[in-house]
């Protein structure tokens, strides 16, 4: 998978730097295109829409600051424990979940975005890539690698070449332009009205984390010069910013913190983590609902929905509170208290994408078949191609006699699974019920006959 990655990057490079010049603005933004539809392909990119909303905004504040771009900058979160965030050409950002867990406020995320954000305006690759040009293809694809997965046995199982042989080469970020990115990633946190001073923090908390793990954070293996950064942005602080900031302008780190701590440890590992701090504090909200949900996922339901409605009881308003409290409910078969819940979640945010779904179940389990199929639509609006939302609309459909559109949708389903045949069947059942100039009749239509040439093109290859 990570062999599939660097080869396309790094033939892109190649082609790029084939031309003798350093790259174009175009040449950036296509590499960075190239690199993003890697990591997407390969699923190494973290996709849960709340903290994808978060990081972008924060990347919004930071992007405000700049005076002129010609990037449209986009953040991502990469599904990686590793404590690294980089840009890539053409204003893609990254951050690990490691990395995200590990700050303590808001303003050091913003810190981290802002110094990466200042790497892709200052064109820092492209400006490593020109001074490199004489790198073999090897060599450039090990210290690649390095840079931007963040080293490791696998880097030198792909390469061939240890990170550490990697990176004594030249095509690195250089010490001045990790004092450039410094510099302009502190002018852009403080315009954006965070405190500067949570940039040198952030480098301190890195580095009593390696102390105490006695593993060294991926972040000081692609920016390096940890100590006189820390003291470069003491002395900026001292003399350019001597006033503070926000520590925190969103107030939602803490909630993504406690969703992404699922994808980073066991519900065991949080059960024990969330009681620790419950101890400490026993209405500590975030505490309590991470609780709720470590409990849920053990099959603790009752203690799940305690923890629930304590939580609920501190903050009346959560709606992911609410939403989680209603979904255990559904699991529970407590079907009349789990609607209630999930009403008030999607009443608070309508752009909800767990809540419709099962209030439809809720509504369908109770034989409201009709009100099931407006909360199963109102859903096929946010994830037109969820596999769950066809299921859902072929049932309901069904119960309420509405058979052309019950196989349609049992014919995407299938599809969506996999199963061309059980899809065929559907589709071919659908057209005996939907009206012959339906936008649905169309769209079976051309989908019969491209899986009839798809057939015709099998059934004629060689053996």
């Amino acid at each position: 998978m990570k062999r599939i990655f660097i080869v396309i990057f790094v033939l892109i490079t190649l082609r790029a730097m084939s031309a003798g010049a350093s790259l174009t603005l175009e040449e950036e933004k296509t590499i960075g295109q190239e690199f993003y539809e890697n990591l997407e392909r390969n699923k190494l990119l973290y996709h849960e829409p709340q903290a994808e909303t978060y990081i972008n905004e924060l990347g919004k504040l930071i992007v405000k600051s700049i005076p002129q771009s010609p990037f449209e900058f986009r953040f991502f979160i990469v599904r990686s424990s590793a404590i690294n965030a980089f840009a890539t050409p053409g204003g893609y950002v990254y951050l690990n979940l490691g990395l995200i867990n590990l700050v303590n406020n808001e303003s050091e995320l913003a810190g981290v975005l802002a110094h990466e954000v200042a790497h892709v305006t200052s064109r820092h690759i492209a400006d490593i890539v020109e001074k490199s040009k004489k790198i073999s293809a090897a060599t450039l694809a090990a210290i690649l690698t390095g840079i931007f997965l963040g080293g490791g046995d696998a880097a030198a199982a792909i390469t061939g070449f240890s990170v550490a042989t990697a990176t004594t080469l030249n095509l690195k970020y250089s010490r001045e332009h990790e004092e450039e990115a410094d510099r302009l990633g502190m002018y852009y946190l403080v315009s954006a009205g965070f405190d500067p001073a949570s940039m040198p923090e952030f480098l301190k908390t890195m580095r009593q984390y390696e102390f105490y793990s006695s593993n060294i954070p991926s972040y000081f293996l692609t920016h390096p010069g940890t100590e006189e950064r820390i003291r470069y942005l003491d002395s900026l602080l001292q003399t350019r910013y001597p006033k503070g900031g926000a520590s925190d302008k969103l107030n939602k780190l803490k909630r993504i913190q406690t969703l992404l701590a699922f994808e980073l440890k066991s519900p065991e590992q949080n059960l024990k983590s969330f009681q620790g701090r419950l101890s400490k504090d026993p209405d500590d909200v975030e505490a309590l609902y991470g609780l709720a949900l470590a409990q849920e996922k053990l099959g603790l339901s009752q203690e799940a929905v305690d923890n629930f409605l304590r939580a609920l009881r501190l903050s009346p308003d959560d709606k992911n509170i609410l939403e989680d409290l209603g979904i255990t409910l559904f699991k529970r078969g407590n079907l009349e208290e789990a609607i209630r819940y999930l009403n008030k979640a999607v009443a608070l945010d309508p752009t909800s994408t767990k809540a419709p779904f099962y209030l439809g179940k809720s509504y369908e389990t109770l034989g409201n078949y009709q009100k099931a199929l407006e909360f199963y639509q109102l859903m096929e609006k946010s994830k037109p191609d969820d596999e769950n939302v066809f299921y859902g609309l072929a049932s309901a459909y069904g119960k309420i006699g509405m058979m052309g559109d019950s196989h349609y949708y049992f014919g995407r389903y299938f599809k969506k699974k996999g199963k061309s045949e059980a899809a065929s069947f559907h589709f071919q059942e659908a057209l005996k019920y939907l009206p012959p100039d339906s936008l649905k009749t169309k769209e079976i239509m051309k989908e019969l006959q491209s899986e009839k040439g798809m057939k015709k093109e099998k059934k004629g290859t060689p053996r």
